[in-house]
């Protein structure tokens, strides 16, 4: 086997179009793990939980000047082996142990990004503007088997179970909460934040299928794949989330991100449909343009609609004193650009020695994909804040990392 096909796979981790998830742009979220949904306030509530605007503590008068995150990860391959195996001849050693690192369900490769501009917070109003997009791409493990052994006689190759989908939107919400309950320092709060999507681009495989098999008089296989694209639409989506403010030293909240959602998919809406079938194929007829059949074509196709994937999050926190924390847990409902129905826990802490200097580091783990390792601090002077944050997909070495992700917010709190 080429050394080049193991770049190859380095190359699609490296390039897979950004994708979304909700609090990505969070600076202070991410260095702390992305536990976040008992601190959060202000402009940031609406991220994690809008059931925060409802308690008085959390609501703020601020701006939001700019905000970025972007997250590449995967679930196989680390820094250390990009190092070992890009540009070197692979032994049998060496494609044995590099099919060793893809878990059973396949090689998956995604990554995430989120911008928000301009988010404005004036007490138990938020009004947010965000910039969204989502990747998953799966391959079946042996598909990549073929492309490092070859095929041993009689086995057979199964393309089902590949998987792909992407989306890219932007959206404009306006989010509300208020307080159903107040018993001194004791109080319940709910929110809820309706967004208009405006959709930008979607993509995704509705159907593949088929086998190839070797067999003594050659291959033989057929399959089939359709996608379905688009590059405009509208839509909305609904969150919801309660809170419960215990005393001035603890919080607690659930949330159901997207509970309620569709983007109705009009502009440019095509379908693209492949499907090949050969018999008794070998090297010495491959040229033989009459030996593989195939047919495939784009056209055309009524609007469609898709969901953003359903996500519930729960989650408690330490709220006051020089050292705070939060824990939450994150539940997707299906896999999905951007989510998983794994559940994901996530922990994290602030320190201010010095108050104008937090400092901040978590952990997280779960959610079919590799843990994370996150470490930050933020600049706050009162009136302006600066917050850098930076998440290792591993633990302590860098070169054992799966993934990286990256953040910074920045704004005014009058």
């Amino acid at each position: 086997m080429k050394p080049k096909i193991f770049t190859l796979i380095i190359i699609l981790i490296l390039t897979a179009t950004l994708a979304n998830a909700a609090g990505l742009s969070s600076a202070r979220a991410v260095a702390m793990g992305g536990a976040h949904m008992g601190l959060a306030k202000g402009v940031y509530a609406p991220l994690y939980n809008p059931g925060n605007i409802g308690i008085n503590d959390f609501r703020q008068t601020g701006l939001e000047l700019a905000g970025a995150g972007i997250e590449i990860r995967n679930n196989s391959f680390t820094l250390d082996d990009y190092n070992q195996y890009t540009g070197a001849f692979l032994s049998d050693e060496d494609k044995s142990a590099i099919l060793g690192k893809i878990p059973s369900e396949g090689f998956r490769v995604s990554a995430i990004a989120e911008a928000g501009a301009v988010t404005l917070s004036l007490g138990s109003f938020v009004f947010s503007f965000n910039g969204c997009a989502a990747t998953e791409t799966d391959i079946n493990k042996d598909v990549l088997s073929v492309l490092f052994d070859g095929n041993e006689l009689n086995q057979s190759v199964n393309l089902n179970g590949n998987y792909s989908e992407a989306i890219a939107y932007a959206s404009a919400g306006i989010s509300y909460g208020r307080s159903i309950y107040k018993s001194g320092t004791r109080q319940i709060g709910l929110g809820a934040t309706v967004k208009y999507i405006r959709g930008i681009a979607y993509e995704k495989i509705t159907e593949i299928k088929g086998d190839v098999i070797t067999l003594e008089t050659g291959f033989e296989g057929e399959g089939t794949m359709i996608a379905q694209t688009a590059t405009g639409g509208n839509g909305f989506g609904i969150d919801i989330g309660a809170t419960l403010k215990f005393n001035d030293n603890y919080a607690a909240g659930i949330t159901f991100e997207n509970l309620l959602s569709n983007i109705g998919w009009s502009n440019d809406t095509q379908e693209h449909y492949y499907n090949f079938h050969f018999d008794t194929l070998t090297l010495d007829n491959m040229d033989d343009d009459s030996i593989v059949v195939s047919d495939d074509y784009s056209e055309d196709i009524v609007g469609f609609s898709s969901k953003l994937p359903a996500i519930m999050k729960i989650g408690v926190a330490n709220t006051s004193g020089k050292l705070i924390w939060a824990v939450d847990w994150i539940q997707g409902f299906k896999p999905a650009a951007g989510s998983s129905s794994k559940p994901r826990i996530s922990a994290g802490v602030e320190y201010r020695l010095i108050n104008l200097l937090p400092l901040r580091c978590g952990y997280s783990l779960g959610g079919g994909r590799s843990s994370a390792l996150s470490g930050g601090f933020g600049i706050d002077l009162g009136l302006y804040y600066l917050d850098i944050a930076v998440a290792n997909h591993s633990l302590f070495r860098m070169s054992s990392t799966k993934g990286m992700h990256v953040a910074v917010s920045t704004g005014l709190l009058f």
